[in-house]
């Protein structure tokens, strides 16, 4: 797309936005010409918590499917519309809700007594049959919630899975899941982009490999990547084993530091090509036609309910004996 034609298409969103009164949501993984456009950008939590907050009529969700599900699962007032109904998510379509189910009741049957925590990055169905959903944001700390009588069935990120397991000492069992973006990071490569900036930090996303994390002097969501690359105030170059368009926000917050994707197996820098699918025209259309619009499901209520217990609702204090 030209420059001049990008331009009129970024004013004609601006307009549609105005008349619809609409607001806009784009996750991190999101082209920077579309962040640039959001009146939010954020990680999942994020963006969960403050689509509750809307008071426009119509949400405009930047993002794949399960996050604008999310959405109007929070709130079911608002109009949802999202660019591209096909962007979808490759952990979210590892665990079809039937698949899960029946397991859960194998599980049952053979005596575990578990529950059920499950990755945002999952269906509004596969939700409903979860007893909590975390993101990479609270993962840990929804995680030190479950009683300790039960089991964990954490679903569908094994990766993740694994790193929560090994942080919190908690045993799991794990779904054979895993993120098409974060899982094809090159070990190789990212050695040689170490050994030729000794001085560089590397942040990796906890979805990533174990063979990656165990290189990474930083391991968090994307949220907590901005607030570690926030504390260094001196010029840094920064390795990162994330979606590519995390770069952006990163560039855009702290430009003093230069910032270096790890290279996938395949390919020069890792882009989620289900996030790709929503593009500036995508965006206008959707909001000129007021379509795809995210529409009411009956597993949605469930899944709500699931839904506020985690993300909405804080956990209680503990109180720590004193001089701890």
């Amino acid at each position: 797309m030209s420059v001049a034609i990008a331009e009129d298409v970024v004013a004609e969103i601006q307009s549609l936005k105005k008349q619809l009164g609409a607001t806009i949501l784009a996750h991190y993984y999101q082209e920077g010409e579309i962040q640039e456009l959001a009146d939010i950008t954020g990680d999942s939590l994020k963006l969960a918590r403050e689509a509750t907050k809307v008071e426009s009529p119509v949400i405009v969700f930047c993002g794949v499917h399960f996050m604008a599900e999310t959405a109007k699962m929070l709130n079911p007032s608002k109009k949802v519309l999202l660019p591209d109904m096909k962007a979808g998510c490759s952990l979210s379509d590892s665990c079809p809700a039937d698949k899960l189910h029946r397991y859960q009741e194998m599980l049952r049957e053979n005596g575990h007594k578990f529950q059920t925590v499950t990755y945002i990055n999952s269906s509004a169905a596969v939700k409903a049959l979860s007893d909590w959903v975390v993101t990479s944001g609270n993962a840990e700390e929804i995680i030190r919630r479950v009683p300790s009588e039960y089991e964990i069935l954490f679903v569908p990120d094994r990766h993740l899975g694994r790193y929560l397991s090994e942080v919190t000492g908690r045993q799991m069992i794990l779904w054979n899941g895993s993120c098409m973006v974060h899982e094809i990071f090159s070990v190789q490569d990212l050695l040689k982009l170490k050994k030729q900036m000794p001085a560089g930090k590397t942040l990796a996303h906890p979805e990533c490999p174990a063979n990656i994390l165990e290189h990474a002097d930083f391991i968090g969501g994307t949220e907590a990547m901005i607030k570690y690359v926030g504390s260094f105030k001196e010029p840094v170059d920064f390795l990162v084993a994330t979606e590519a368009n995390m770069m952006w926000q990163l560039q855009s917050r702290f430009a003093q530091h230069r910032y270096h994707p790890v290279p996938g197996i395949t390919c020069a820098c890792n882009k989620c090509p289900h996030m790709a699918l929503n593009t500036l025209e995508k965006l206008r259309d959707c909001m000129l036609h007021q379509s795809p619009e995210i529409i009411w499901q009956p597993e949605f209520d469930q899944a709500r309910k699931v839904l506020e217990k985690s993300l909405l609702n804080p956990a209680p204090a503990v109180k720590h004996p004193a001089g701890d």
